[in-house]
């Protein structure tokens, strides 16, 4: 079970890694056509940004949101070894939640559809965090 939790976080990270290679390259992509400025790299401020620019910048900030409560449950599973079956699913299931998360918000940037990815991967964390006290009790 150790070894599927660190591949599921090991998964996790490489997504973070990924979309921050996506954001950069539009950020210099939108700089080389003179959309932005490169003295605006400066202060980040990047609001007048084409909309592909500013939803990478924001997928890139939504990984170090919710997905810290997922590293921190693993880590917590990790340390307490409790970590069974049912966690590590949960697990790799939040981690499949955040990669359609970010296909859908640096592709269609459908809304619904992204809400409701995004409302899945928060219930997961929920049955991770619920899964772990459960343990404990």
């Amino acid at each position: 079970m150790t070894s599927q939790l660190i591949f599921a976080l090991f998964a996790q990270v490489l997504l973070t890694l990924i979309v921050m290679v996506i954001m950069g390259r539009r950020r210099f992509a939108a700089a080389r056509k003179k959309q932005i400025q490169m003295r605006q790299f400066a202060t980040m401020d990047l609001g007048n940004a084409p909309e592909q620019v500013q939803v990478a910048g924001r997928n890139f900030i939504n990984q170090f949101e919710i997905p810290v409560l997922f590293y921190v449950a693993v880590l917590c599973a990790l340390a307490t070894n409790l970590s069974g079956y049912t966690f590590v699913a949960l697990a790799w299931l939040f981690v499949v939640t955040r990669v359609i998360h970010s296909v859908i918000h640096l592709g269609t940037n459908h809304l619904r559809s992204r809400y409701f990815t995004f409302l899945a991967g928060c219930l997961v964390v929920l049955a991770m965090w619920l899964t772990l006290v459960w343990q404990l009790i």
